[in-house]
């Protein structure tokens, strides 16, 4: 079994805080296998840590957290950004096309750009992998909503931390049964669903800080932007 870090985000993302390295140093620290930085609709930051993963004894698994019209969609496995604001069949054909597998991260949030409120339940079971324990909760329910979606249709789980600073990396992984520690095996075992979700709760006050740091970042973003 290999620990997985599946959703995390660098100081690339709007609402990120930290360079790879701290990301890859924490996920060292706890005891990982394997890390996916999945940088919103920005994917350089993660094609780096995937590159210097080995120097932290960890497998780099290249990703990026792309919003599409209906909301966002995790590809991991590639190497070329998919554009935001296409379709989520469209999302999803891109991310398949270059051979990687497209993980619905907080389906359920509609607040966080979940994409239930916006597809079928026909599209959302044509993803390769539900994430049914996202860390940043603050009752649960949607995370309960995501598993039992996931268990009714049979679609693979998957857990993340949806960290945006280092230390929140590995609150939430997913144990993936495969004895392979490279990006293929640990992709192919996501998707026949061979995994087991492992988390906890993001202390409130961490986030409140990171959404308070993307809150902040949009602003100068914004103010910063040529009309």
């Amino acid at each position: 079994m290999l620990s997985v870090e599946f959703h995390s985000h660098s100081s690339l993302s709007y609402d990120g805080h930290d360079p790879v390295e701290l990301l890859l140093a924490q996920a060292e620290a706890v005891g990982l296998d394997a890390l996916a930085v999945t940088d919103h609709d920005e994917i350089d930051a993660s094609l780096r840590a995937a590159d210097i993963a080995p120097e932290y004894g960890l497998v780099g698994i290249p990703g990026i957290e792309i919003t599409s019209e209906a909301g966002h969609v995790l590809g991991l496995g590639i190497e070329e950004a998919v554009p935001p604001g296409l379709s989520y069949d469209e999302t999803l054909a891109r991310i398949h096309d270059q051979g990687g597998i497209a993980v619905v991260p907080h389906p359920f949030q509609k607040s966080r750009h979940g994409v239930a409120a916006h597809i079928t339940r026909d599209q959302l079971a044509s993803a390769d992998a539900v994430e049914v324990y996202n860390s940043r909760l603050l009752t649960g329910r949607s995370n309960r909503r995501a598993e039992r979606f996931a268990r009714e249709t049979g679609l693979p789980m998957t857990a993340g931390s949806d960290a945006h600073i280092s230390e929140m990396v590995g609150q939430a992984v997913t144990e993936v049964d495969t004895t392979h520690e490279d990006v293929s095996s640990i992709l192919e075992a996501v998707r026949e669903g061979r995994t087991t979700v492992v988390g906890k709760r993001t202390p409130w006050r961490v986030s409140v800080r990171q959404f308070g740091g993307g809150v902040l970042r949009r602003a100068k973003q914004a103010v910063l932007a040529p009309f």
